[in-house]
């Protein structure tokens, strides 16, 4: 997985999450429970999330040489939003799954299978879960209605008022600047807004002949 060599450079910090795997007996499970928190995220320091209150319950089976783990998440991350850059609160949830096996190294043949050393017989989770909680997160994250920095949206907006007063080809003319843009609102910045192209009219006329 992404970053576990750099995990491996601050494993001291993270020794809570390492599970001995050769001291667990067969068809036994093993219930593990952390309260990630803000502390957790700045250990793994991984790119997507900074801050959060997550809690994880791992339950571990082996079964002769392989192991399963399963891993049920559900908590509050920090994240910017996507439309003003804000911080903001987004709920996760999440239930995975990995298969460890020992091997002579290291490796990953696959989203949920794991090779660990024999020798070493230990695996650490905490990048683990840290990568499931970041797979939880919403493609799109923005504020509530209203929620968003308000001189952060003023100035959206008036980049999308002085695109319409400058663009020259059909698509600005007709007030089209994107999806966060409602071509039923008011003006912005109380100006008038300018005439429609009249080709959009021949396009409207054709269409009602349909």
């Amino acid at each position: 997985m992404h970053g576990f060599l750099q995990l491996e450079l601050v494993l001291g910090t993270l020794k809570t999450y390492q599970i001995d795997l050769k001291s667990l007996l067969p068809a036994t499970v093993y219930e593990f429970n952390y309260a990630l928190g803000d502390d957790f995220f700045e250990s793994v320091d991984g790119p997507e999330v900074k801050q959060g209150n997550v809690n994880v319950s791992l339950s571990v089976i082996r079964a002769s040489s392989a192991f399963e783990l399963e891993f049920h998440i559900n908590g509050m991350v920090t994240v910017p939003c996507d439309r003003c850059l804000d911080d903001m609160e987004v709920l996760i949830e999440a239930k995975n799954r990995l298969i460890v096996t020992f091997g002579e190294a290291y490796a990953e043949t696959s989203d949920e299978h794991v090779i660990v050393s024999e020798e070493e017989g230990f695996i650490n989770v905490a990048w683990y879960m840290y990568e499931f909680i970041a797979l939880a997160i919403p493609i799109k994250h923005v504020h509530e209605p209203g929620g968003c920095n308000e001189m952060m949206m003023s100035k959206l907006n008036e980049l999308c008022v002085d695109e319409v007063e400058d663009g020259d080809d059909l698509f600005h003319e007709a007030g089209e600047t994107g999806d966060d843009v409602d071509n039923n609102s008011k003006p912005l910045r109380g100006e008038s807004r300018r005439p429609v192209d009249p080709r959009w009219d021949a396009l409207r006329d054709l269409m009602g002949d349909n």
